[in-house]
């Protein structure tokens, strides 16, 4: 079953390209551990989720890209065609000349509504090129306004002209730093409203993702680049094909389902992460040895104890003795937090994978950018009130 991405706003659009590019180093890997029968199956259940092909024998990626300025977009579509191995479609693109100036109200009052027709119908023509389609992969920031905004507003509709298809959204953290001075707001008003039409949002850190770069990747001066590389390996380990129960040869057809199967159990728990193990940069490889016993024990452990990365686990905290009470606020306050997640998915890749032993496993400044375009302080409560349900939710599991 094939997947559509839609790439939206600088950030999607800049992303979108790495992840294409290492599915497609991926899945062309010469240096394969495994039969050359099993690497044909392989590329073959890869291109069929995330490609098409043309006449001319290159991969056309199943993608749509969306932005408000045509300055990324360009670099985007350039980049992939001078790769030689994979483009996008000649008629995949939506650009204007103005952008949405980091104001979520103006991607999703304005150039949703103006420009709604055009990008569906893309979208569509996409969609139509599928055998079958698993779902929607809408990849987007949430501190701009074209991301953010219209994204909100793209996600909604294909809820509505869509409802039988799966849609998961990654949506970029902003750095807590601050990118945009009112990054705050476009935070809330894209998760409240992604969070009533998108099937589950997977979401990465800015920060986290920085230290990564540095602590493990060893990069001196990190750019976004960079930081979308380590993103789009991560996202290419959940969505490239992974063996389903009945063996070798033979791949899970439902990406997007399977995921949501395993970790949405309840559509108001829809947040998502992902722990990848190892990471490493291409010359620290040569003199590093790995079992699957120690990268699965350094896996659980930063599962338990929420950490991003494999370097600083706290041993310390261990998860509550089955039969016993929950930690309270008193116990939690102390320190030591465990991971409160309701389902996990494990997703190994590599020699020997069947051998691996799991084990048990201050309020009004700025509104007034938003009001003039039609969003009142009504829809900001409405925003914090869903939020705040949510996060009570999640504290009461």
């Amino acid at each position: 079953m094939s997947i559509v991405t839609v790439q939206l706003g600088q950030c999607g659009n800049q992303i979108g390209f790495e992840v294409f590019d290492a599915l497609y180093t991926d899945s062309h890997c010469p240096q394969g551990l495994c039969s050359k029968r099993e690497n044909e199956a392989y590329q073959a259940s890869c291109k069929e989720r995330f490609f098409s092909e043309e006449e001319n024998g290159v991969p056309v990626a199943r993608a749509v890209l969306v932005d408000m300025e045509p300055k990324v977009t360009n670099q985007t579509l350039s980049k992939a065609a001078q790769s030689g191995r994979w483009k996008y479609g000649q008629h995949s693109c939506f650009c204007q000349k103005q952008g949405s100036g980091n104001n979520w109200a103006y991607g999703y009052s304005v150039h949703g509504p103006r420009h709604e027709e055009s990008i569906m119908n893309l979208i569509q023509k996409e969609v139509e090129k599928c055998d079958s389609l698993s779902g929607f992969f809408i990849i987007m920031s949430m501190a701009g306004g074209t991301g953010s905004g219209l994204g909100a507003f793209v996600t909604q509709n294909l809820q509505d002209q869509y409802s039988n298809s799966l849609k998961m959204n990654q949506i970029i953290w902003p750095y807590g730093t601050g990118e945009v001075i009112v990054q705050n707001y476009n935070s809330i008003l894209t998760l409240s409203h992604l969070y009533r039409s998108s099937d589950a949002l997977l979401v990465h850190e800015n920060d986290a993702l920085h230290k990564i770069c540095a602590k493990l990747m060893n990069i001196k001066q990190i750019s976004f680049s960079d930081i979308n590389q380590v993103l789009a390996h991560q996202l290419g380990s959940v969505f490239q094909p992974a063996y389903s129960v009945e063996g070798s040869c033979h791949y899970r057809r439902n990406p997007l389902g399977d995921l949501m199967e395993n970790l949405v159990p309840h559509p108001e728990f829809k947040m998502l992460g992902i722990r990848n193990i190892p990471q490493m940069s291409e010359n620290s490889l040569a003199y590093s040895t790995f079992t699957w016993a120690g990268l699965l024990k350094h896996l659980r452990q930063m599962l338990i104890s929420n950490s991003k990365m494999e370097e600083g686990i706290d041993w310390q905290v261990r998860p509550p003795l089955s039969g016993l009470p929950t930690l309270g606020k008193a116990s939690l306050n102390r320190g030591l937090h465990f991971n409160m997640s309701i389902a996990n998915l494990v997703i190994l890749r590599g020699k020997d994978v069947h051998s691996a032993d799991l084990g048990k496993q201050k309020l009004r400044a700025y509104i007034h950018q938003y009001t003039k375009f039609g969003i009142e302080e009504e829809d900001f409560l409405d925003s914090f009130t869903l939020l705040e349900q949510v996060v009570a939710s999640y504290c009461n599991l």
